[in-house]
């Protein structure tokens, strides 16, 4: 029998996180989403604490051995972080992708010497640099390279829209190592913050999520030590597929978190606000807006934990993570637009909170892979025969 259920821990992780959207996020919310230039130390700071240098809901240095519900209440945890404020979650020191790509294929050694610093010491950031100016979603068509002289490597270009690309303590760089042969010619490597010829480049200037720094990094001939090759050369962008799973079903969490705050102030507003006598929230067309977001958001968080059971089981879940993506992602979308609908001409401005989920939610569509790709994921799985139409295993 299935259970729906969740475990007195992960509802007990939920409240605990709350409290801290709810009292540290909202109340400087839009004062880091205006000064995008300046970090809220005192916040991030207090959040590296609290978690004990294992930043809540992001750690990919905790092993997981066995049934557990670790990636269920890491979802838990950033749905609320995200309903606080988006933008801020993001900014909250953790490994990130780059160390779960080395969690998921670094040495024990690499593991220990890379992974250690996210568990004490001062707030640390990790990152993964794929995306480059001229190619977003082919990313098998890089140009980033990386030379071996001796027995270093020498990495050289651009890559853009990296999250943490300014204070990453480390990143995980895709490089082309043998030309011709497409995804298999790129290979992973481990670069520290400090390594000469190493630099972040443009911080882009964001429509939403504007507490969280992203910007360019530039490896100019960077050269980076052998034992720094993350892997087996050749196969970086195959590992990166498998992290970037995980990072899908954390993007579905996002989003989700980002609903429910937009369906929220959408409802609160639609039953204080008075038009032709009566609550604008009694009239039937508003009802049916926010009685259609409430079931969406319900069948978005559902995907998603689905997807992060399977994963705490050890199950394979690219397309369970996939379709957690793209539709949380999309519903987001559609219920931020409904909260400026509902909201009218106050949800223009920046008196209500509507205006910024709207900004905020956009990116859920396109970080991780964009909607298009994970239509295309799905599709080759169905194709393949991994899923029939219902789900089912074929």
């Amino acid at each position: 029998m299935i259970s729906f259920e969740q475990s007195e821990t992960v509802k007990q992780t939920r409240d605990l996180v709350h409290a801290v959207a709810r009292d540290a996020m909202r109340p400087i919310s839009r004062e880091f989403d205006e000064r995008e230039h300046e970090k809220p130390w005192d916040f991030l700071k207090m959040m590296w604490s609290v978690s004990g240098g294992r930043p809540l809901g992001t750690d990919p240095t905790a092993r997981k051995t066995g049934p557990r519900e670790g990636n269920v209440a890491a979802c838990v945890t950033i749905e609320e972080l995200s309903w606080g404020d988006a933008g801020l979650y993001l900014s909250i020191p953790n490994a990130g992708l780059g160390g779960a790509a080395v969690l998921a294929a670094g040495t024990p050694e690499q593991k220990e010497r890379f992974l250690s610093r996210f568990q004490s010491g001062d707030p640390k950031w990790g990152a993964m640099a794929i995306t480059e100016p001229h190619c977003g979603s082919d990313s098998a068509a890089l140009q980033t390279t990386a030379v071996r002289d001796g027995d270093h490597w020498v990495l050289n270009g651009t890559k853009q829209f990296i999250t943490h690309g300014r204070d990453g303590d480390l990143i995980v760089v895709m490089a082309v190592t043998t030309r011709g042969k497409g995804s298999r010619g790129i290979s992973a490597f481990i670069v520290e913050r400090g390594t000469p010829g190493f630099r972040a480049g443009k911080k882009e200037d964001k429509l939403g999520m504007r507490a969280s720094e992203t910007s360019e990094v530039v490896f100019e001939n960077c050269r980076v030590p052998e034992s720094q090759l993350l892997g087996v050369e050749g196969q970086g962008f195959v590992n990166a597929l498998q992290v970037l799973d995980a990072g899908r079903i954390g993007i579905a969490a996002l989003a989700v978190g980002l609903a429910q705050g937009a369906y929220e102030a959408a409802r609160s507003y639609a039953f204080t606000r008075v038009q032709f006598g009566q609550k604008i929230g009694t009239f039937q067309s508003i009802r049916a807006r926010l009685v259609d977001t409430a079931t969406r958001i319900e069948a978005a968080r559902l995907l998603t934990y689905r997807a992060a059971a399977l994963k705490d089981v050890g199950a394979r879940t690219t397309i369970e993570a996939a379709m957690a993506k793209l539709y949380s992602s999309e519903i987001a979308v559609r219920a931020a637009e409904d909260g400026v609908q509902i909201h009218g001409g106050y949800g223009f401005v920046k008196d209500y909170p509507a205006e910024k989920f709207f900004r905020d939610v956009k990116l859920t569509t396109i970080g991780e892979g964009t909607s298009e790709i994970q239509r295309l994921v799905i599709a080759r799985h169905l194709m393949a025969g991994d899923r029939d139409a219902g789900g089912r295993a074929a």
